[in-house]
This record gives structure tokens, C-alpha cells and sequence, in this order.
């Protein structure tokens, strides 16, 4: 692995990971500002640790001369949703972008996992500009909603303790804890426009309060 200069070869991917972020995060605000619904609620990012993509090359049998193109995941970033309908929206943006082009597209909604693992994964094209040209980056973005995430950081984190070969009983235990954790997102959507009218009703009253209060402080 010393032929890789890792420090410099992440570079690249740092910036695409920072440059994602924020134009995720700008859509985001543009929804806000409009006063309408915005189906993206949270933006994370990172870039895998070097540890990670030398375990990753190991396991799944990548070569150095391949690993920019097999390995789509190095950068990676997160959009978390309220609703389940707000991932293929958030989907579909993505695909309406022209400073992206998606690659590839995985439905882990409607085909969950044994383990009951549940996302949206898109991986994109995107070019980013660096001092000797333009370079070509894959990023993977994963799309999930608040109650998936919540199943899949707390199973990440026994994955490290278990390295994925898991108790029987605690096996059990997580799909039990996906299955309810799909059916909060499915009660979540039977009643969104009920959230929705409360959540514009919020922000509308405090735009109002908060004029109120600058008029009167003039």
C-alpha cells in the first residue's frame, strides 16, 4: 500500500464531500425560504478513514490501479428525511441536477435487507475542480429517514463489536427493531399532511412573532 500517497489521494474527495454538503444544504434552504415543505432535513458527510478502504480493498478484492472506480463509497453523504415519500423526492432531485450524474441507484426500501436494513442509494459523477484540472469523483449518497438511521447507526455500531457475525438473540432483536422502525415511517406517512399543516402552522406563527417584534423594536 506505500504506492498510494493517501494524503493526497483523498484530497479529492475531501472536496467533493464539502462541496456536496453545502449544495445539499443550499436546496434544503431554498425550500425553507419558499415556505414550502422541505424533504431534505439533515446533511452529513465523510470520507472513509484509510483503515476502511485498505479493509474494504482486502475484503472485496480491489486493486490499487481500480479502486477509484470500485470502490464508490470512499465519499460518502447522508440526507436524512422526515418521510419515506420525501427519499424518492430527494431522488429525483439529484436526478434533475446538472452538476451530477447518477450512476447507479439502489432501493433498499422496497428490497430491505435479511437484516432488515433499509435506504435509498444513489451514487453520482461529480466533477470537481482542482489545481492541475478538472477530476472526476464517485460519491455515494445514502437517503434514509429519521427512524432508519436511528436502526442503522445503532447496528453500525454493534457491527463493530460483532464484525457483522451477531448473537442469534441479537440478531432477532434488530430485525424486530427495523420492523418497528418501518412501521413508524408507514404511521409517520398515513398522517404527513396532518404533520405538515402543523409544521407550516409552527413557522408561519413564528415569521409573525418575529416581525412583530422588529416593527415594534423600530
Amino acid at each position: 500500500m506505500s504506492e498510494i500517497k493517501w494524503n493526497e489521494f483523498l484530497i479529492p474527495y475531501t472536496q467533493a464531500v464539502d462541496e456536496l454538503k453545502l449544495k445539499i444544504r443550499n436546496a434544503r434552504k431554498e425550500f425553507l425560504e419558499k415556505n414550502v415543505h422541505s424533504p431534505i432535513e439533515f446533511v452529513t458527510g465523510r470520507v472513509k478513514t484509510v483503515d476502511s478502504i485498505k479493509e474494504k480493498m482486502k475484503r472485496r478484492y480491489i486493486s490499487e490501479d481500480l479502486l477509484e472506480q470500485d470502490m464508490q463509497d470512499i465519499a460518502g453523504i447522508r440526507i436524512q428525511c422526515q418521510f419515506v415519500e420525501d427519499i424518492y423526492d430527494v431522488a429525483k432531485l439529484l436526478h434533475q441536477r446538472e452538476d451530477m450524474r447518477v450512476i447507479e441507484e439502489r432501493d433498499y426500501i422496497a428490497n430491505s435487507k435479511s437484516s432488515g436494513y433499509r435506504s435509498y442509494h444513489v451514487v453520482v459523477e461529480y466533477p470537481i475542480q482542482l489545481a492541475d484540472g478538472q477530476k472526476n469523483i464517485l460519491a455515494e449518497i445514502q437517503i434514509r429517514t429519521l427512524a432508519m438511521n436511528f436502526w442503522s447507526t445503532i447496528e453500525h455500531s454493534l457491527n463493530y463489536k460483532y464484525k457483522g457475525d451477531f448473537p442469534e438473540e441479537i440478531n432477532e432483536r434488530l430485525k424486530r427493531a427495523a420492523e418497528a422502525s418501518f412501521l413508524l415511517d408507514e404511521e409517520m406517512s398515513k398522517i404527513r399532511e396532518e404533520i405538515q399543516d402543523a409544521q407550516q402552522y409552527f413557522t408561519d406563527n413564528k415569521r409573525n412573532i418575529n416581525n412583530t417584534t422588529r416593527s415594534h423594536k423600530k
